[in-house]
């Protein structure tokens, strides 16, 4: 890919961009415009589904893949197409499936082809939220699983499960096995993805892609899911409402979600140093 990019600035969704179920604030968009004026690669990294960012990729403009399941995913939104996946294999994913539905755990499965809902989910309302309004060619495909899904063979392709008040069996158990990444992404929310998965190492292959040099990378977020893309890139930013590890792992420290911190870093620390690049 030809380079048209002096750097990358990768934002954490709820909490960071937004409030959960809002809007983007319009002085949030207008810093992202700057973005752009400034040569600056701006993109979502978020433990969303790739379903569950679109609208707001296309209100934003976002023209390069998107970081979706916590690093699992780079997304090419406007196809809706993922243009690159780290998914489970389908023995382990069966094995998961099977450990969590026994157990009535609230979980909810990403893939490529939709969100998938085990009978325990309790994420439906909020992506018939996120549908409410949108065409049906851009709304997230919605597809209920039972243990019978299971014993099917060739299962779709899963990147991400979200975890809703997991109890501590479940959590310490799927925390214990070296073929998985669990963290907390929010209060009572738990992803689990394959070993290795991070928004640190989706950040550094989008750069990579991009031909953006590591040390011209930024990165924004507020949750423990957001640290390992504090630490990846050159330039880690803390929303203020951010827990103690983010801010520990960070170089520079904003205002809260709500007080438009991600557009206070953006004008007072990313543009400035972008300007400053050769």
């Amino acid at each position: 890919m030809e380079r048209k990019y002096k750097a990358l600035l990768a934002a954490d969704m709820d909490f960071t961009l937004l409030a959960p179920g809002k809007d983007i604030p319009e002085g949030n968009k207008e810093a992202i415009r700057a973005l752009r004026d400034s040569s600056v690669a701006f993109t979502i990294a978020t433990g969303r589904s790739s379903f569950l960012v679109g609208k707001f990729a296309e209100d934003l403009g976002i023209d390069v893949p998107i970081m979706t399941s916590n690093g699992g995913s780079l997304f090419d939104a406007s196809a809706r197409k993922q243009f690159a996946s780290v998914d489970f294999e389908e023995a382990k994913i069966k094995e998961l499936l099977r450990f969590l539905m026994t157990r009535s755990a609230d979980a909810t499965l990403y893939s490529d082809e939709g969100i998938f809902f085990t009978p325990a989910s309790t994420r439906r309302g909020f992506v018939n939220s996120y549908n409410e309004g949108l065409a049906p060619e851009k709304q997230s495909p919605m597809i209920e699983i039972g243990m019978d899904f299971i014993e099917k063979d060739n299962l779709p392709k899963f990147n991400k499960i979200l975890l809703i008040s997991a109890d501590e069996e479940i959590t310490g158990a799927l925390s214990s096995d070296p073929e998985l990444e669990v963290i907390s992404s929010a209060p009572n929310l738990f992803d689990v993805m394959r070993s290795g998965v991070s928004k640190g190492n989706a950040l550094l292959s989008l750069a990579d892609y991009l031909g953006i040099p590591a040390d011209n990378t930024f990165a924004i977020g507020d949750s423990d899911n957001d640290i390992s893309m504090i630490e990846s890139a050159k330039y880690g930013i803390a929303m203020g409402n951010a827990t103690g590890g983010v801010k520990a792992a960070a170089s520079y420290i904003t205002a809260n979600y709500d007080s438009l911190g991600f557009a206070k870093a953006v004008h007072e620390y990313v543009i400035p140093l972008v300007n400053s690049f050769s």
